[in-house]
């Protein structure tokens, strides 16, 4: 079993040391100079170790992403896994309607999940341009081997901090060298180019997971399979993000170049199926294990367990510290670098039934729409036992009533019965959301609570890369048109994805629970994601299998359905919003040219700043 004690000198304690810094970033200041203090170059290289602790300063705005405030909670309520619903009595969750805001599509550049994300990236992407230039300044004193493994780690860090930030504004102000000067934004194509273009040129120069350097001293870390991971999302969804063959091909290191930059690293896409075909071939090396070892969990739960760090699947986690005393909150509302999804989705009646620190908040749980397409068997839904707290099978979903330690029902401070009811037909109307009840909604069950008073936020390390992504992005790949690639569907590793998924079922063995498998959700070598909606195939599959992982907006932009989920009205004239606002905060502060206009503006549809 991996233990987290390397781990959190690495990403926790030295993360830390800077959380409180970076979280002041802003857009007025993310390229100003910040004191590390003036140690010598032999202080700062004297050994790896020394290295890995300045290195692991650049992880700490990390943590941010997971926050309902933040990337998770936008990613989540906008799309059709999540939704945060006004509470009746006593309008819990109205918060002057933000959260109805997002679950409906109706917010606005002033929203305060936007500025977080903006604020947060960028100070990571920053910091990582800074260490990067700390690096590049001790060359000299440094072991090439250690410059490039650490110089590529950075890159590649500050590669997923501009994709968060890419994902949700699209034009952004990627910059790869520390003090740079403020350039408009780019546009999206030319963002995933330079994305791209990084991760290729870095992604073999990092170790391998369980090869050239042990699971745990790259646990929670930027590894080769982290790269290749983050290389294939970005193929497979380069249309989605505005990208053609055409004008990523267009992007050169200057107007007078003669070759563009995917051409002069090598880099083929000469129509969109090449997309796929590099999207596949990223896949494969991970799955073929050529650049970590990884490997399916039998149970699909080990993945999100309290202590999920022995899991082999997870390819890159956020470290957490859920003990009592570790809270970074400056006030109520506020972002926090702790993972708190138990506290934001069960019942307040949570906390007796299992001995919870904290009291849940009862707020996020399941729009009716996606909870319908978990088959009754289905381990990672509500399944069928209907005994809440005292059901004996592990489920994806709570429902069902809540006992005291009297075997009874509890009631709440309204004296109704706590039971939480996954599905009615008042939650299928959009006026659901102005008066849900205490007990609306399905709750989010797959990650382990601790029920021993333990930890008061979560300890379960929150899962940001799986290898069970990286095989169904390779097969949707293959059916877009990635002709290079190689399917895995009769693989023992993807009939253990299937068979998993009916663990709770009747089904005697794995081929029974395969077969079982196909025959309520389809066989997926006959999925078509061209044809297939949001309730058969691939996108229903994702759904079901990644709930809450920060994937659902992406895959939903990527077939189509992100302006037809439930409670959304419009569709079809709001694609513009797959695209969030740049938050008005951020333009407001942006440089200006001479005329005193912002040389940043605002995304196409959305209200520009005077």
């Amino acid at each position: 079993m991996i233990m987290k004690t390397n781990s959190k000198v690495f990403v926790l304690l030295c993360g830390c040391l800077l959380a409180a810094s970076t979280m002041l970033t802003s857009c007025e200041d993310f390229l100003a100079e910040k004191n590390y203090g003036s140690p010598t170059k032999e202080e700062m290289t004297a050994n790896e170790s020394t290295i890995v602790l300045m290195v692991g300063q650049a992880y700490a705005d990390v943590k941010w992403l997971h926050d309902h405030w933040g990337y998770w909670g936008v990613n989540l309520l906008t799309t059709d896994e999540g939704v945060c619903p006004l509470r009746t009595p006593g309008n819990h969750w109205a918060d002057a309607g933000y959260w109805k805001n997002l679950n409906t599509h109706n917010w606005n550049a002033f929203g305060p999940a936007f500025e977080n994300i903006w604020n947060t990236t960028i100070s990571g992407a920053v910091l990582c341009n800074k260490l990067i230039y700390t690096l590049q300044d001790c060359k000299d004193v440094m072991s090439e081997a250690n410059y490039n493994r650490y110089i590529s780690e950075l890159e590649v860090l500050r590669s997923y901090y501009y994709y968060m930030l890419f994902d949700c504004f699209g034009r952004i102000p990627y910059q790869e060298d520390f003090g740079a000067q403020t350039e408009p934004l780019m546009e999206p194509y030319e963002v995933w180019t330079r994305l791209v273009l990084c991760l290729e040129r870095n992604k073999d120069k990092l170790p391998a997971v369980g090869k050239s350097v042990s699971r745990e001293e790259l646990y929670g870390r930027c590894s080769q399979g982290f790269a290749y991971t983050l290389l294939a999302r970005l193929y497979l969804n380069a249309e989605s993000f505005g990208c053609t063959s055409v004008n990523v091909n267009s992007v050169k290191k200057s107007k007078d170049a003669e070759k563009s930059l995917l051409e002069e690293a090598g880099i083929n896409i000469a129509s969109e199926a090449d997309f796929y075909n590099y999207a596949a071939e990223r896949c494969e090396a991970v799955i073929a294990g050529s650049v970590g070892d990884y490997q399916i969990e039998p149970n699909f739960f080990s993945n999100f367990l309290i202590k999920n760090e022995s899991s082999k699947e997870n390819i890159f986690v956020i470290v957490e510290e859920g003990s009592a005393d570790f809270d970074y909150r400056d006030y109520a509302g506020s972002m926090a670098n702790k993972l708190r999804v138990t506290m934001l989705t069960l019942h307040y009646c949570h906390q007796s039934a299992w001995d919870l620190i904290e009291k849940p908040w009862n707020g996020f749980c399941a729009r009716s729409s996606f909870i319908k397409r978990y088959d009754a068997e289905d381990s990672r839904g509500p399944g069928n036992e209907g005994n809440g707290t005292k059901n004996v099978k592990q489920w994806g979903w709570f429902e069902g009533p809540i006992y005291g330690k009297n075997g009874k029902i509890l009631t709440d401070e309204n004296k109704d019965t706590a039971n939480i009811v996954a599905y009615s037909p008042a939650m299928d109307s959009k006026s659901w959301l102005d008066g849900a009840s205490w007990n609306d909604g399905a709750r989010m069950l797959k990650y382990e609570v601790d029920k021993s008073k333990t930890y008061k936020y979560c300890e379960n390390d929150f899962v940001l890369f799986r290898l069970a992504d990286v095989y169904w992005m390779n097969e949707e790949a293959i059916k877009r048109g990635g002709s290079k690639g190689v399917s895995h569907l009769s693989d023992p590793a993807f009939e253990t994805i299937m068979a998993r998924a009916f663990a709770n079922s009747s089904a005697s063995s794995d081929a029974d629970r395969v077969a079982l498998f196909k025959e309520k959700y389809g066989d997926p070598a006959s999925w078509n994601p061209e044809t297939d909606g949001a309730n058969k195939g691939f996108l229903a599959e994702r759904g079901r299998e990644f709930a809450w992982e920060n994937l659902r907006r992406r895959d939903l932009i990527r077939f189509g359905e992100f302006e037809k989920v439930q409670y959304v009205e419009g569709a079809g004239k709001l694609e513009y919003r797959r695209w969030f606002p740049i938050p008005y905060t951020v333009l407001e502060k942006a440089e200006r040219d001479e005329s005193g206009k912002s040389i940043w503006t605002q995304n196409p549809g959305y209200p520009e700043v005077n």
